[in-house]
């Protein structure tokens, strides 16, 4: 890992990561997402960086800051240097590195297809040019028949084959069949975590492909952190950030985190979905595929492989599929509702999809609703989930109460917070494990 550290991911790295290497229970509370975009925004009016806060201009700044986050409480993050110096050692004896989204070695596409959803931190292991490669994702669930496991080492190894990366989650099942098939086929392969980063490299079955510089593994989570499924949910949109396209060879109607990865991909971003087309029919795939997901082309060449991941428009698709798609039986399934999927925000409602007797209120209400059970994947207090959501504590304490009378989350108490009833929600997702 490169410890020269730029000075604003050093700041970024005190004011929003964990760094657990002390595992203080006294230790401050790092910025969550929703309270760091409104502190960069802050910096941004200023004509500041997240480096200011660190130099002559701090007092100034944090004096002049209006936001959620409470002044004594940045006073305190950033004053946590000596903790940032032992978590850099700790990474550095790891051969860890880490990067933020302020670093020129940041992938640029997660930057253009993210936005502020990107990742402002980023953790890894292995060759960082590997992220930014032509590549596929491909993602399913763990628990898949053996026609599905050898479906996924073909496809991978195809894509290895035509020089291209395979880009996965790295758990159990089809994301873990991927990248073994493209790493034994020669490929180069980048494994996106949802937690436990530094337990993973320690792996003696990937550290010589590290040393070979052939895979990465990365993370937008601290690398002490452990998994859980907030982090999965999270993670799956860096794992089609950084790919050209994304291939789902199974998923379940409105469960899942595959499957509230791909409708997330395909309501708000702009990287193309495809759904396996052959084999076994899916309630899953074919519900995906009225969301906007399109049928794998199944490519048998090299030129083919490429072609797919360079589809940039409808036309394209349409001539493509003209010459590749190998027909097969379509089989109804009932719509699924892409607009109300665990954990997934909407888009933006565009002046042409809103007519005249449009609440506006109640557009907005119903957005919160659809991201509720991604911000609550843990429990969070309601200061919390305002600041994720970067409004008022009365607005948000509004919702809430709404949110709890209509199930969408629970209320625990003692001490209170609240949090999505994940069993309902999610399929389990397995942990990253060697």
């Amino acid at each position: 890992m490169n410890t020269a550290l730029s000075a604003n991911t050093k700041a970024i790295l005190l004011l929003a990561s964990p760094l657990m290497a002390g595992n203080s229970r006294r230790q401050v509370r790092s910025l969550v997402a929703g309270e760091y975009r409104s502190l960069a925004r802050f910096l941004h009016t200023c004509q500041a960086e997240p480096a200011d806060l660190m130099g002559p201009r701090a007092e100034e700044l944090i004096d002049r800051y209006d936001g959620p986050v409470d002044k004594t409480r940045l006073r305190a993050l950033i004053d946590r240097g000596f903790l940032l110096s032992h978590a850099v050692e700790r990474w550095q004896a790891r051969a860890l590195w880490v990067m933020s989204r302020a670093d020129d070695g940041y992938p640029r596409v997660l930057r253009e297809r993210l936005k502020n959803d990107a990742p402002v931190l980023l953790f890894g292991c292995g060759l960082q040019e590997i992220m930014r490669t032509q590549g596929l994702a491909i993602v399913g669930s763990r628990d898949v028949p053996e026609a599905l496991i050898e479906y996924t080492r073909e496809v991978a190894s195809q894509v290895a084959q035509a020089g291209l990366t395979v880009i996965s989650g790295a758990a159990k099942g089809v994301d873990r069949t991927a990248m073994n098939a493209a790493l034994e086929t020669g490929g180069q392969v980048v494994g996106v975590l949802a937690g436990d980063l530094e337990r993973t490299v320690m792996n003696r079955e990937y550290r010589d492909l590290l040393v070979e510089e052939r895979f990465v593994l990365i993370s937008p989570y601290e690398p002490s952190s452990g998994f859980n499924v907030g982090h999965a949910m999270q993670r799956n949109k860096v794992i089609y950030g950084l790919a050209d396209a994304g291939l789902v060879v199974n998923a379940v109607v409105n469960r899942g985190g595959t499957w509230a990865g791909a409708v997330e991909q395909l309501r708000k971003y702009a990287v193309p979905v495809f759904v396996r087309s052959t084999g076994d029919p899916s309630e899953g795939l074919e519900a995906l595929k009225g969301c906007g997901a399109r049928p794998w082309p199944n490519p048998n060449s090299a030129n083919g492989i490429k072609e797919v991941l360079s589809l940039d428009s409808a036309q394209d698709f349409r001539t493509m599929t003209g010459v590749l798609f190998r027909t097969q039986e379509h089989h109804e399934v009932a719509s699924p509702d892409c607009s109300m999927d665990p954990g997934l925000p909407t888009n933006d409602v565009s002046p042409d999809r809103v007519n005249a007797t449009t609440n506006y209120a109640e557009e907005l209400y119903r957005m919160v609703r659809s991201w509720a059970p991604r911000i609550c994947a843990q429990p969070k207090k309601a200061s919390e989930v305002a600041g994720e959501l970067g409004v008022s504590q009365p607005t948000a304490n509004a919702w809430i109460q709404r949110l709890v009378e209509e199930g969408t989350i629970e209320k625990r108490a003692r001490p209170v917070r609240y949090v999505a009833p994940q069993q309902e929600l999610f399929e389990h997702v397995p942990t990253q494990q060697g």
